[in-house]
């Protein structure tokens, strides 16, 4: 008796053993369950990006307002009778005080405190 329950023993530990372990086991599965979920998603990221630039070949195939925007955009081309400004902006640094401004800090810059405010025009 005690021989067929040490052989009944090594038998569940053996099939446990390929159960958890080995190569089709439970690890293995869990292992490709996710793998199969990063796939799936990747796939949809994919799909959305198809779809979107799909959607811009069908515009651009249908009419010239998608291609005279993309034109604008990427070309910086202008149309017949327009005129294009170009707008630099200076950094803080490099902005210079209007004219009869006083600098931070000195004393033309700091109103009095014993004159009387301007007054404003009277229509």
């Amino acid at each position: 008796m005690r021989i067929l329950i040490g052989v009944l023993l090594a038998l569940l530990l053996t099939l446990q053993y390929r159960l958890w372990f080995a190569e089709g086991g439970l690890v293995e599965v869990h292992r490709l369950k996710q793998e199969i979920a990063a796939q799936e998603e990747r796939n949809a990221r994919l799909r959305e990006r198809n779809e979107a630039l799909a959607a811009e070949v069908r515009d651009l195939k249908k009419g010239m307002a998608a291609v005279e925007a993309r034109a604008r955009s990427e070309l910086g081309m202008v149309g017949e009778g327009e005129t294009y400004f170009r707008i630099i902006e200076k950094d803080a640094s490099e902005v210079e005080p209007p004219p009869g401004a006083g600098s931070e800090g000195s004393p033309d810059s700091a109103p009095e405190k014993d004159s009387p405010a301007p007054e404003p025009d009277s229509p």
